[in-house]
């Protein structure tokens, strides 16, 4: 028999500084303990009914509040260091829940966002209020993170925007409606909202402004009755006639494509490292279980199939987590993020997720697709994050886009 060597949870990774351990020893304890079985709850509640008072949804987030993970926390941090330590802990978080560690981080989106756009000054307020970030539109998905149009059609007209806000002396006014797919929008209290300017040229990418929930002319739809991520509630937001003041605003037409292309990069990453949380958990539940399910007479880890299985989902989770560390690590320490590198990385690892889940539920067979075993509900996750963030194709697109050298063409 080869020998067995027992990897720690960060897999082929170095050695963790202390401080790194501590945040994944209680990242993991919490995933383990608190976020995994409620996931199990809330994924067979109804949508309405998982966020309603008395869910246990609110029981995860209040005691999410312990772990200390904020922008303020991360501050003083080397950029470096501060990026890895968000990723260990959102790795732990999502190995737990996706959709439960989407409803903690979602929290991140207004401060983080402030940040990317030289306001550090709001952080303090943004940490008060529980988050969302607002982008896609009922006509404008991934393309909303393309103000530039470098993956537009040719000779195509976009569609009109569902979403404008305009500047008038010292408030911004916004009128309009976003999707569906806006993360924790119905338990949001403050909106990272990212829109198109209405200026006396027209309309035109675009606004980035912080928006209080509870702010007059501001209505909601339902929650969405999902496929998959279902602990993450996603809705409408609706503005009529919204003031709010100019010191909210994050970019305005000028500024706004460069927060747009700083937004993604962070974005991109959180999004693939979660990504590898899930797939991690795939993997480990499917190593288990060959290790208990005997078939032909033996344990199936015995079967070469099973072992060639599980080597190259153990191979995909070890070389997505790799890459999206590496672009993260890239991000934080060059005078520029690459967006290309933040978009490799969630497509690898959203990718890698996908067949990891798919090949681990392979290996339960039959049970696998019951809601007796988790594997089903792996699955469904997964598949959902192909599209989240910006669905893989169009941010290929993109990606390929940025590959072009203006000064050879």
């Amino acid at each position: 028999m080869a020998d067995y060597i027992d990897l720690p949870l960060s897999g082929l990774e170095g050695p963790l500084s202390e401080m790194e351990q501590t945040v994944q020893d209680t990242a993991h304890r919490f995933a383990e303990d608190v976020i995994r079985p409620a996931g199990q709850v809330l994924d067979k509640m109804d949508a309405q009914d998982a966020i309603a008072d008395g869910s246990i949804l609110w029981d995860v987030l209040a005691q999410s509040k312990d772990l200390g993970l904020t922008v303020s926390a991360m501050a003083d941090l080397d950029p470096a260091e501060g990026a890895r330590l968000s990723l260990i802990a959102a790795e732990e978080l999502s190995w737990g829940d996706v959709g439960l560690a989407s409803m903690i981080l979602v929290d991140w989106f207004p401060p983080v966002f402030s940040t990317l756009a030289g306001r550090e000054d709001l952080v303090p307020y943004c940490e008060k209020f529980r988050g969302c970030w607002a982008i896609t539109e009922p006509d404008h998905g991934t393309d909303m993170l393309d103000p530039q149009g470098d993956i537009a059609a040719v000779n195509s007209e976009h569609n009109p925007p569902n979403c404008v806000a305009r500047i008038a002396g010292d408030k911004i006014i916004i009128n309009g409606q976003k999707s569906a797919w806006v993360s924790g929008a119905i338990t949001a209290e403050l909106c990272a909202l990212y829109c198109h300017a209405d200026t006396d040229g027209g309309t035109q990418p675009g606004i980035s402004v912080l928006v209080p929930l509870d702010s007059p002319g501001v209505s909601r739809g339902k929650p969405l009755d999902k496929f998959g991520v279902r602990a993450l509630n996603q809705g409408e937001i609706f503005f009529d006639n919204v003031e709010v003041p100019i010191d909210n605003l994050l970019a305005d037409p000028a500024s706004y494509n460069d927060l747009v292309h700083l937004t993604l990069a962070s974005a991109n990453v959180s999004v693939g490292n979660m990504a590898v949380g899930m797939a991690r958990a795939a993997y480990e539940y499917a190593l288990a279980y060959a290790h208990e399910r005997n078939a032909g007479g033996q344990t199936i880890i015995k079967h070469q199939s099973v072992q060639s299985r599980l080597f190259h989902m153990f191979r995909k989770v070890e070389a997505a987590r790799a890459l999206v560390r590496r672009a993260a690590e890239y991000n934080a320490t060059a005078p520029a993020p690459a967006l290309q590198g933040s978009i490799a990385a969630k497509v690898t690892a959203t990718q890698t997720a996908f067949e990891v889940t798919s090949d681990a539920l392979q290996i339960f067979g039959a049970n696998g697709l019951t809601k007796e075993y988790p594997m089903e509900k792996l699955l469904r996750d997964a598949r959902s994050f192909l599209i989240a963030d910006g669905c893989n194709e169009m941010l290929a697109l993109k990606g390929g886009a940025l590959l072009a050298n203006p000064d050879l063409l």
